[in-house]
């Protein structure tokens, strides 16, 4: 499946500006969510290929709305990559352990980025 459509969920406006102008120059369509709790609601209406989740937000965490999201039979298909500051490796077995497919670490690279996206 080629990846077309992206949630961006981040609660930094930077981030978000960030993460829209590297992908959309790319080709990608991307919608946001600026909490765990909204990308939920977001889900309820939209089928995103891919979420980019951040890990510290406030309210729900990015790792809680992964696994909420992976462990949904309605969302469970949709993959996850965890993009975050947390950077130490049991963040990461964490992360996965969650159900995201792959874990970036900030501040984001986009050949990096571009790579993992084309891994999916």
């Amino acid at each position: 499946m080629a990846i077309k459509s992206i949630l961006v969920v981040d609660d930094s406006p930077t981030e978000l500006h960030l993460l829209q102008e590297m992908l959309g120059r790319n080709g990608f369509t991307i919608s946001t969510a600026r909490s765990g709790e909204e990308s939920l609601e977001k889900l309820k209406t939209m089928r995103p290929d891919l979420i980019l989740m951040d890990v510290v937000m406030p309210g729900m965490s990015g790792f809680e709305a992964t696994r909420t999201i992976s462990k949904s039979p309605a969302t469970a298909g949709i993959p996850i990559i965890i993009c975050t500051t947390k950077g130490q490796e049991t963040d990461k077995a964490w992360g996965l352990r969650q159900g995201a497919k792959d874990y970036i670490v900030k501040p984001v690279v986009e050949s990096v980025l571009l790579d993992k996206i084309r891994a999916l």
